[in-house]
């Protein structure tokens, strides 16, 4: 996933704790908060009245975004949600760092399908066309139903 993808992916899912999110979409998302956690330093080193209130509103805005992608990456690995409580436990973040950096469970596990590899579309085993979601009949050949 592309470093774009993966920001609007991370906005776009802000709420959703459901599904899995790769590497990619989890260490570009994070980057982005990271530099604009850098970003907010700077300003506020320059306009120290700036500080509290730019602090408070992008930890206010980017908390529950984060803590979405977070868990959705921990289940690309097998793990529970509540995992993410390591990353303010001191030491024990090191720990989900590695977990995060780990490879997600290849294939579907109980969580949802894999987010890199996705479980192929349903095809006519006549022709190949793609099969729309309810139809009875292949939409290029008149085949039956699957």
């Amino acid at each position: 996933m592309n470093p774009i993808r993966a920001i609007i992916s991370g906005f776009r899912n802000y709420a959703n704790f459901e599904g899995r999110a790769s590497r990619s979409e989890y260490w570009w998302f994070y980057g982005f908060f990271v530099s604009l956690l850098i970003g907010i330093f700077v300003v506020s080193i320059v306009w120290q009245a700036a500080l509290f209130t730019l602090w408070g509103i992008y930890f206010a805005g980017m908390l529950l975004p984060l803590m979405a992608v977070t868990v959705r990456r921990l289940h690309d690995v097998d793990r529970p949600g509540t995992w993410a409580i390591l990353g303010i436990i001191p030491f024990a973040g090191l720990r989900l760092t590695r977990i995060l950096v780990r490879p997600g469970t290849a294939g579907p596990n109980q969580y949802g399908p894999d987010p890199l590899r996705p479980s192929p579309e349903p095809r006519c085993p006549k022709c190949g066309w793609l099969w729309w979601p309810e139809a009875q009949f292949c939409a290029d050949c008149g085949a039956s139903s699957r």
